[in-house]
């Protein structure tokens, strides 16, 4: 069986992604996807953009990626100094989502939605909100049986109608409980015939504290909203429903 570790919103939080990066060693898995949102929120956007190139084999697009690749604001323009015209041209020519087949399903793996990544779907959304992370999409025409997301920073699995889709939380800014996590997915790798297949989620804890202090030590905007995030686990002083 192969397994694929999926990470996602990693928001420039280094002590996250190397905790994350070591627990994926530690299981012996050689292959890691990401699903976007690499930079941005956290103090360090170049060493993250850098150490998902060096680790990932796949990585998609995040509604972060985009805005610091196509959108100018004071805060942006701090974290686009930072990564300079090579990681913003990387950024900028993510694509939007991946597919293959794992064990006779298709696996679409996304940041938000496969065809939207500005589509917000959390685990309350109404069905056919959550209906859309499945459609079809212009390369093959057909509906996914399996999605897996980022974006909200929540993780959960959501089995329904014989689909899964499951969300792999956050890296670097977990909105759910003050730990990172992850996903795994198991089964026969770009098969088309049914065999076991699994999917879980991975709860990682970090140093939070040399976290907040690499914030602290910078003059990067919105530092404060950031760093109770990363305390709390809830998004701008409320939570997330």
């Amino acid at each position: 069986m192969d397994r694929i570790a999926i990470i996602s919103d990693i928001h420039g939080n280094i002590p996250a992604l190397k905790a994350v990066l070591t627990d994926i060693k530690t299981r012996n898995i050689k292959r890691i996807f990401c699903l976007g949102d690499l930079a941005g929120k956290g103090p360090s956007s170049a060493e993250a953009v850098d150490l998902v190139r060096e680790n990932c084999e796949l990585v998609v697009k995040g509604n972060w990626d985009f805005f610091m690749a196509e959108q100018k604001s004071e805060m942006l323009l701090w974290h686009q100094n930072k990564l300079g015209k090579e990681r913003l041209k990387f950024m900028r020519e993510l694509p939007v989502y991946a597919e293959f087949y794992m064990s006779g399903k298709l696996i679409r793996l996304c940041h938000a939605c496969p065809n939207d990544i500005f589509h917000r779907t959390h685990l309350s959304s109404d069905k056919k909100d959550r209906l859309r992370l499945l459609e079809a999409t212009k390369s093959l025409g057909e509906e996914s049986d399996v999605v897996g997301y980022g974006d909200i920073h929540s993780a959960h699995i959501d089995n329904f109608d014989g689909k899964t889709i499951f969300n792999t939380g956050s890296v670097g800014n977990p909105l759910d409980i003050t730990q990172s996590s992850y996903a795994i997915i198991e089964g026969v790798y770009k098969s088309k015939e049914p065999a076991t297949f699994t999917t879980s989620i991975v709860r990682v804890p970090y140093d939070i504290k040399l976290a907040i202090k690499q914030a602290m030590d910078t003059d990067m905007p919105d530092k404060e909203a950031y760093i109770n995030e990363l305390k709390t686990g809830i998004y701008r002083g409320r939570r997330k429903v």
